[in-house]
Parts: C-alpha cells; structure tokens; sequence
C-alpha cells in the first residue's frame, strides 16, 4: 500500500512554506501528499501581504471528498486562521477517527507576520491540542500558547513542554531553532518521559518554512509506521539536509525556501 499522508494548512504562493513546503516533503519522502486548504496568503520571501481565509464549511467539505474516498495514514495540520475552521477541522477529524494528527500551530510566520487571529489560539487549545499525537511549537509558539515569556534555556523548554502537555496531546516537541548556541536542541516531551534531539545550527538566511517542513516530514514518518521517536529523529535530519543545501537555491529577495529536494537536486 502507497503512504498517504494529508495536509490541513494555508497556502504559501511563493511555494516555500504552508501545503507547499508539506507536499513537497512528503513527495521526498517517498509518501503521496493530499491536502486540505484552510487559508490563501498573498506570501513571498520578503512578507505576508494578504491573508483570505477560506469558508469553514468549504473545508469541511475538502476533508470530506479526501477521507471518503483516500486511505489516509497521517495528517499534518499548519495554519488555522479563525475559531470556525479549527472548529470545523476538530469535528471532521473526529468523524474520520484520525489519529496520527501532528499539529504545528503556526501563529506567525518567519517575517514576523501574524497569520491568526488572537480568538484563535483559545479554540486550538480547546479543540484541536487534545486530538493531536504530537504538537510542534517553536519558543515563541509555546509561549503564546501557555501566555508566557519565551524560553530562554532548556530547563524552560522543556517545562513549558510539560505543561501544554497537560492540555491534552500524547506528545509535544519544543524546537529550539529559535535559540542560540552551536547545537539546536528540541525535545520531544511525552508523559513517559523526554527526549532531546540535536543538530548542529546552520547560519543560514534561508529559513522559510522550516517549520512546516519538520511537521510534515514527522507525518511522513508516521504514516510509513514509523514510531514517533523515529520519526522525530529522521525528521530532524532530513530539515538539517534541507537547511545546509538552502543557500544553493537562490530562490527571491528575502528569506528564502529550505532545499526539499536536496537529495535529488544536484
């Protein structure tokens, strides 16, 4: 059988993040991507110019025409912009009985524009965080979920970690791409116990959508019956991949695209 992993997110029209960045990574993971489109964003390298969300009941209506009919192994969720979709996105998700959800909750993107709206971080929390597999926040995400200061050490991730466990998922992995230091540490927090992972940090511009790129490449995993600490783990390595080979691209003005096809782009 042919892997299947799904996509709920906005979309990146510079390609470079959102559904984009997610099929592209399923594709060179050698899993076969669908996707469900929550939002439109006039987006490029240098900003977010426009952002047009799409009627809740017309993606209710995506996830139907997908889970009636493909065989879905995993889904990654990104970017939910208003309380309706995430609502309407709990509800269907449920009715399908998904369970290896990875929900990255994109609340702002890597120019530093907002992508949702304040309302909805209160119904993520509520809806969406207690069905989820795993969580991905980055320190400012986590912190913005917990309504706290970012985290400043590892201490501090993975205590808050501890505590957006406590609002429901199976897992949360904190990513410290946001930190300082020669190595970039994230933690996979689980009620068994936490796992760090580390990679050397990369001093590259070219950073956009790496977010959504390590939350779809986790689905992949997952929806190939990998575990989710291998997944995590091969996860890790494919953005660290994806990120040394960044530069090579030369894609825009701004912040950049990772390379998601390093491995065959030579």
């Amino acid at each position: 059988m042919t892997a299947i992993a799904v996509t709920v997110a906005g979309s990146d029209s510079s390609g470079g993040a959102g559904i984009q960045a997610d099929l592209k990574t399923f594709s060179a993971l050698g899993v076969y991507g669908a996707s469900v489109i929550t939002a439109l964003t006039a987006q490029n390298t240098l900003g977010v110019q426009a952002i047009q969300s799409i009627p809740a009941d017309f993606v209710r209506q995506q996830i139907d025409s997908v889970f009636s009919d493909l065989t879905v192994d995993a889904v990654k969720i990104g970017m939910l912009s208003e309380p309706s979709i995430i609502q309407a996105v709990a509800e269907e998700l449920e009715k399908y009985a998904v369970t290896r959800i990875v929900l990255d909750p994109v609340m702002v993107a890597a120019s530093g524009d907002r992508l949702v709206s304040p309302r909805a971080v209160d119904s993520l929390r509520l809806n969406l965080l207690p069905r989820a597999l795993l969580v991905t926040p980055n320190l400012p995400e986590a912190a913005a979920l917990l309504e706290e200061n970012e985290a400043l050490d590892e201490e501090t991730m993975i205590a808050q970690g501890k505590r957006i466990l406590s609002f429901g998922p199976q897992a949360v992995l904190v990513k410290g791409g946001h930190g300082s230091g020669e190595e970039s540490a994230d933690f996979l927090i689980e009620r068994s116990g936490v796992t760090r992972f580390t990679a050397r940090r990369l001093n590259s511009r070219n950073t956009h959508g790496t977010g959504c790129t390590l939350s779809s490449a986790i689905a992949a995993g997952l929806a190939r019956n990998q575990s989710l600490k291998e997944a995590v783990g091969a996860a890790k390595t494919y953005l660290t991949a994806a990120l040394a080979a960044a530069d090579d691209l030369n894609i825009g003005h701004g912040t950049g695209p990772v390379s998601h096809f390093h491995a065959l782009w030579k």
